[in-house]
């Protein structure tokens, strides 16, 4: 075991005199109390820690001990259902409101074990061994390590173990023997390998009407949710996580206030799983790395936690991971680069911000794990540009490597319009290739409908301009019915209310029905413009409140009623057509 005697100190950062060979990105232990550390540079025989924990008492001349491995987690059944700090390390169920000095993981466990192999067996890398049941009850796929794999000498029979205990022996090519439990280690800076990548082709469902049906993440994909202070970001993720069709959601509070992600935990726990009653928790793992921890900690945390989503996409399930806020992060990135001394690239931040930016990322994907099936992750990164702007370094360098874009503005958000997302600010590039997977949910003119709410709502964003200058009944009655149809895409179809039980969420299904009736308004409308019906007539309509309202008044188990609204409107704007040609007779 290498060891070291540190000779400078400040903050997270020291730098300690070698008295053996130490390794990049080396786990360490540092002074009386163990805490945890890893080397980030090495200079002859100096090298240079990152402390994630609390320096507050260390001095030089303590001592640094190497321990020859990379920093790594434990990954395993007990993962599930509990929350941690941005190093896995347990902020429930210990008994403590704090995470100890030196602390390194969470006491094992017991579960109930199943084997799904025998003596004999050959397993590659990333295999399924079995499977483990908690107090939840919910099944858990118990892997091999992915750098493990050989002849099963021996598996244990069904019962109870602890995590760490031997549930399975190897026997290798070479003649070595492993011993393999429920939980094992993998380095956070180290991407788990997989098979194969596949390509997206379903968009990930989150039941907020704006983002599935105009800027659709693919499940196994990437998004960024920018916007200043008090638009909301924190809520929507909150809102993803609860509503969204994954199997697993992984969501990381890096570097938010405490009040907020305290909110957090007293919440999560208490909420349902809309898929089945049971508690959320039970799919959910959160780690919370307020701003009041360390700083250097807020660093690795993203990488926990990409790292314990894809342990769970590895198990053939889909996973969610919701980062709150990535520019939190970035500002840790920044601080400790300070520290140590190097140059600073643009907005102060490290001349390496976009290839970090990038490597976390890049490990959101759809893919066939080792063990077979099917398996993603994917990423949604919330990020803080100060005073909304944009342009500043992380939202810039994020733009480059997402696939969705929702930014969220300021006066939506001060309009109390949720989602708070503008939809001219926005984007998806992989919109076009879920098509096909609408066609599936029954609505085949997905595309052509998006194409013209989007055309619709930037046709606004012009016109309200010179309305404020003309006044709106100024207008040509062309443009006068374009506002009125894009009023009603806003305030039907885009808000949401987040208290309403049946709006808060909306499936796929309701959202086709919805989409439907407004485009199929629209076409009424613009035929009854056409033959001299003038636009205050038809916002006077009786049928749009049913519209304005129907998000907040049918439900999942009430479709046929979307198709009764459409008929009532069907016969009055026949009635009104026919009145106005009696009237043009009479006039004749």
């Amino acid at each position: 075991m290498s060891r070291a005697s540190i000779r400078w100190l400040a903050g997270p950062v020291l730098r300690a005199i070698a008295e053996g060979p130490f390794a990049m990105r080396e786990s360490v232990r540092v002074g009386p109390q163990a805490l945890l550390g890893e080397v980030v540079r090495i200079d002859g025989d100096e090298i240079v820690v990152q402390v994630y924990e609390d320096t507050t008492g260390l001095r030089p001349g303590v001592v640094v001990e190497g321990s020859g491995l990379p920093l790594a987690i434990p990954l395993g059944p007990g993962l599930l259902g509990h929350i941690f700090d941005g190093l896995l390390r347990p902020l429930s169920g210990t008994g403590s409101a704090f995470v100890q000095p030196g602390m390194r993981r969470a006491e094992a466990a017991s579960f109930a074990f199943s084997p799904r192999v025998k003596v004999g067996d050959v397993l590659g890398p990333g295999a399924i061994i079995g499977d483990a049941r908690g107090s939840t009850e919910r099944a858990q796929a118990i892997l091999a390590p992915p750098d493990a794999e050989g002849e099963v000498l021996a598996i244990a029979a069904q019962g109870e173990y602890r995590e760490t205990a031997s549930v399975c022996t190897l026997r290798a090519a070479d003649g070595t023997t492993r011993e393999l439990s429920m939980r094992h280690d993998w380095p956070v800076r180290v991407p788990r390998p997989v098979a194969r990548r596949l390509p997206p082709l379903a968009p990930l469902v989150t039941g907020q009407r704006i983002i599935d049906c105009l800027f659709p993440v693919a499940q196994g994909g990437k998004a960024a949710v920018p916007g200043g202070f008090g638009t909301g970001k924190t809520v929507l993720l909150e809102a993803l996580a609860k509503g969204c069709n994954a199997d697993v959601i992984v969501y990381l509070g890096c570097g938010e206030r405490g009040n907020e992600m305290a909110g957090v935990l007293e919440e999560f726990p208490q909420l349902a799983d809309p898929k089945n009653n049971r508690p959320l928790m039970e799919r959910t793992v959160i780690i919370a790395n307020t701003s009041n921890m360390p700083v250097a900690a807020r660093e690795a945390s993203i990488y926990s936690a990409i790292t314990v989503a894809e342990y769970f996409r590895d198990q053939g399930l889909a996973v969610a991971l919701m980062a709150d806020s990535t520019s939190r992060w970035a500002e840790a990135l920044r601080e400790v680069s300070g520290r140590f001394g190097e140059l600073p690239g643009e907005g102060g931040y490290p001349a390496y911000l976009s290839s970090r930016i990038a490597d976390f990322y890049e490990r959101a994907a759809i893919v066939e794990p080792l063990g077979g099936g099917v398996g993603s992750v994917t990423v949604i990164g919330a990020i803080s540009p100060p005073s909304g702007d944009f342009s500043e370094p992380v939202t810039s360098h994020t733009k480059r490597y997402v696939k969705a874009f929702w930014a969220l503005d300021v006066k939506r958000a001060q309009a109390r319009f949720y989602p708070a997302i503008h939809p001219l600010q926005s984007y998806a590039e992989d919109a076009h290739t879920f098509a096909p997977w609408w066609t599936e949910q029954g609505l085949s003119q997905w595309l052509p409908l998006r194409r013209r709410f989007l055309t619709l709502l930037d046709m606004q964003s012009h016109l309200e301009r010179m309305a404020r200058i003309i006044g709106k009944d100024a207008l040509p009655a062309r443009q006068q019915l374009t506002l009125l149809c894009a009023d009603l895409v806003n305030e039907a179809f885009l808000r949401q209310n987040a208290f309403s039980e049946i709006d808060r969420v909306c499936s796929p299904s309701r959202q086709g029905a919805m989409m439907r009736v407004i485009g199929r308004f629209i076409d009424l409308a613009e035929a009854a413009a056409a033959a001299g019906i003038r636009p205050d007539l038809l916002a006077r309509m009786t049928c749009l409140r049913p519209l304005q309202r129907m998000g907040e008044e049918i439900g999942d188990g009430e479709l046929p009623r979307f198709a009764e609204i459409e008929a009532g409107m069907e016969r009055e704007f026949a009635e009104l057509t026919h009145a106005s040609e009696a009237s043009n007779a009479a006039h004749g």
